[in-house]
């Protein structure tokens, strides 16, 4: 699917969200998601691509996997975090939303550490004694 194909839908199902919404706020809401679980299952193929092309270099550069699989997942939780959060603002919980905001920086935060510990002993490796 490529963009101009997700801007079509997209734009589709706007104009239905805005005629269901007055009737049926409940459908537009569900609609909303839908369409949003709909993009990111097309896309799904797309980065599995990325993630098969960012194993092969880092497999290349010597790179330990873990730390490009940690990568990805901190990639992965913010994604989400931030998917999550616009369905729950379209449903007009922002307190919710941030909420899931929270919750994804603080995981992210909790999965960066062992590669920042890494990088700052890397770089204490490098300072003369």
């Amino acid at each position: 699917m490529d963009i101009l194909q997700i801007v079509g839908i997209g734009l589709l199902t706007t104009v239905l969200i805005l005629v269901i919404r007055e009737q049926k706020p409940m459908f537009a809401f569900l609609l909303a998601a839908f369409f949003g679980v709909a993009v990111f299952l097309a896309l799904i193929g797309r980065i599995e691509g990325v993630v098969t092309v960012l194993e092969e270099l880092a497999d290349r550069s010597g790179i330990q996997t873990v730390y490009l699989k940690t990568m990805l997942k901190i990639i992965g939780i913010a994604y989400i975090a931030e998917f999550g959060a616009q369905i729950v603002r379209d449903a007009g919980m922002e307190s919710v939303a941030s909420k899931i905001e929270f919750a994804g920086k603080m995981l992210i935060l909790v999965m960066a550490v062992p590669i920042i510990s890494v990088i700052i002993e890397t770089v204490l490796g490098l300072l003369p004694a």
